[in-house]
């Protein structure tokens, strides 16, 4: 019984671009992304593309966004799409100028996350996933962001800002409305997540080790790691000399 080839046949609607596309620039982004994958897995990009596409749109995801991405990567839109609603970091309604991101999960709110929520939401006037009259702010609560060490603390567009209270957030929500830099990090002064006051361990230490220590000032280091490892070299050629000489009377009368 001979068979008849059957062309392939697109079991998904072709994509809607809408004319939605990548500027030049997001364009070489996208190729240098595509270049880290093989031609067959180019899928493997969407994350990256989808993140520029969000970026590019002003803050948000359209149907139109998402399918140009399906476009580059030849994928079935409702595959682009289902990954586009799976993941918290993509939005799919427009955002403010500054995006809030409130972390709620339990270190933060332990430390005051629901006041923050709350000073957001009296202070412009918005509630969950809705943008200030004015579409400077918009506000989300969302779960942990990973800077449970200085809760609590919110992400606006990149950045973090921790160790809040809710006048330190309210007094950054009107630096940014005003166009003022705010520094981000901690607002209480605390460099990286040391205890506040400062550090209170290995207080001796200094930028160049501990004074009398043998490698205090790179003193000696370079002496000391090449003698450690002439010393596990020697260690290790002994061992394998034994292990030979023991082997060689193995199955021997």
């Amino acid at each position: 019984m001979s068979g008849t080839a059957r062309p392939k046949v697109t079991t998904f609607p072709a994509p809607n671009t809408g004319g939605f596309a990548f500027t030049e620039e997001n364009q070489a982004q996208a190729q240098r992304h595509l270049a880290k994958y093989p031609d067959n897995n180019k899928a493997s990009a969407v994350l990256p593309l989808l993140w520029l596409a969000q970026r590019q749109n002003g803050g948000h995801l359209t149907r139109e966004s998402i399918e140009y991405v399906a476009s580059l990567l030849g994928m079935a839109p409702i595959r682009v799409h289902e990954v586009a609603h799976f993941y918290s970091m993509f939005n799919h309604r427009p955002v403010g100028k500054y995006f809030i991101q409130v972390c709620r999960t339990t270190p933060c709110m332990l430390r005051g996350s629901d006041e923050l929520i709350a000073a957001v939401k009296d202070k412009l006037g918005v509630g969950e996933g809705e943008v200030t009259e004015d579409g400077v702010f918009s506000m989300r609560e969302v779960e942990c962001l990973g800077a449970c060490c200085n809760a609590p603390m919110v992400q606006i567009n990149d950045l973090y800002y921790e160790d809040l209270t809710p006048e330190s957030l309210s007094n950054l929500l009107d630096d940014l409305r005003a166009g003022k830099d705010a520094q981000p990090g901690s607002q209480a002064g605390r460099a990286g997540s040391e205890p506040l006051g400062g550090a209170k361990t290995l207080t001796e230490v200094g930028e160049t080790g501990v004074a009398g220590y043998a490698f205090a000032n790179g003193g000696g280091v370079p002496d000391a790691v090449r003698q450690a490892r002439k010393a596990e070299a020697e260690a290790a050629k002994n061992e394998h000399q034994a292990g030979e000489t023991s082997g060689k009377g193995d199955g021997k009368a």
